[in-house]
């Protein structure tokens, strides 16, 4: 009897043993267990939860595809058509009396720039003289020898070497009147020394072009040789706007293509057209050079300006989002992207420049993603500051 008390004894110690074993494991189980469900969302910081009720205060959109004509933007400068640039010198060897024009005048064409006392001037109007004089005396020859062939007193031989001696008078004396203009002498100084005999002390540096002074490299008492250039004269009425391509972008650009260009010193767009494309790269920089001709009547744009040519590649299908749905954060564009109803993710993108207030996706985005197109600034505010607050997935407030 005492034998059947010992084994029910210990059976019924095995039987406690066991169920406080499984009441201990229970317990573990429960202390280690997660807690359920409670709405919360994941500590990732680029998620943000919007309420029924805020929804209101943002819209959303659908990322779309559309034509698209990718924009490169290259840094570009002022520059003076140089087809309408002229380089203006002295015509003679002498020392200058006068300086007529200075840097910004507006002059006209056969303007007096500046006056040249020289030996050369003199020497020119000396030979004028004498081929004026020699002419006379031709004239006066031919003249004696058709009335002395009419008296039958010289033959028809005579007659013609006058004649030819008066031909040749004739060119020397239109041969020294040309050099006096091309020294720059006036017309009126050309007819008074023919009249008169008087002669001009001065030559005159005369400008070739209308336009402005850009350049004076002259001053009074200075000596000047006929290769030095004293000014330059630019028609500032058409300037180039130059520029350096990358030798990967420069198959996109055709001369006589349309280019939009913005100078930060005007407010207001240009345009332009591509009048020359270079054939070589520059092997420092790697780079083409182009330029492009810009209407400038009204003389907004002064040489050396700066500039940005925007220039339009080929269109073709893109993912287009709005310009209003970008958001900057860390110096990088982004969008907040729909992840369920309500739930937004705040999504890096690369982006083209702006085209009719839209913006082509590049990379980071497909087309028809839900994301929001409006309120996304406030959107990432509220995530930043649940971020510094500590905060977990709250839900994002209203727009301030």
């Amino acid at each position: 009897m005492n034998t059947m008390k010992t084994d029910s004894s210990i059976t019924a110690l095995r039987v406690l043993v066991l169920a406080a074993s499984l009441l201990a494991l229970a317990g573990c189980k429960e202390q280690g267990a997660p807690e359920a469900d409670s709405g919360v969302l994941p500590r990732d910081p680029m998620l943000v939860r919007i309420s029924p009720e805020q929804a209101a205060n943002y819209k959303t959109g659908t990322a779309s595809q559309a034509e698209v004509a990718l924009v490169q933007e290259h840094p570009g400068r002022i520059e003076a058509n140089e087809r309408l640039v002229s380089r203006i010198g002295a015509t003679v060897t002498g020392r200058v009396t006068q300086v007529l024009a200075e840097l910004g005048d507006t002059v006209r064409p056969g303007q007096v720039l500046a006056q040249v006392s020289s030996p050369e001037l003199t020497t020119a109007q000396l030979a004028y003289l004498r081929a004026q004089s020699s002419l006379a005396l031709a004239e006066r020859a031919v003249e004696r020898a058709r009335q002395l062939i009419q008296a039958d007193v010289i033959g028809t031989a005579e007659l013609q070497r006058r004649e030819s001696e008066l031909a040749i008078a004739r060119a020397e004396k239109r041969a020294a009147e040309d050099q006096l203009r091309l020294i720059g002498l006036p017309a009126e100084a050309i007819e008074r020394l023919r009249a008169q005999g008087s002669l001009h002390a001065e030559a005159g540096v005369v400008a070739r072009l209308g336009g402005v002074v850009i350049e004076r490299k002259v001053s009074q008492g200075q000596v000047v040789q006929p290769g030095d250039a004293l000014f330059t004269v630019a028609d500032l009425s058409k300037v180039w706007v130059v520029g350096a391509l990358p030798e990967q972008a420069a198959r996109s650009v055709q001369r006589g293509q349309t280019v939009e260009i913005e100078v930060p010193a005007i407010e207001r767009p240009l345009s332009g057209k591509v009048v020359f494309v270079s054939d070589t790269i520059q092997p420092e920089t790697r780079t083409v050079a182009i330029r492009t001709e810009v209407d400038n009547r009204q003389r907004e744009l002064k040489p050396q300006m700066l500039a940005t040519l925007r220039i339009a590649g080929t269109p073709r299908p893109m993912t287009v989002v709005p310009e209003s749905a970008v958001v900057r954060e860390s110096d990088r564009d982004h969008v907040f992207v729909q992840v369920e109803p309500g739930l937004f993710r705040l999504t890096p993108v690369e982006l083209g420049p702006v085209t009719r207030q839209l913006r082509p996706v590049l990379r980071g985005l497909e087309a028809g993603a839900i994301l929001v197109t409006e309120g996304g600034f406030h959107l990432n505010n509220e995530r930043a500051q649940r971020l510094l607050t500590g905060g977990n997935g709250a839900a994002a407030g209203a727009p301030r």
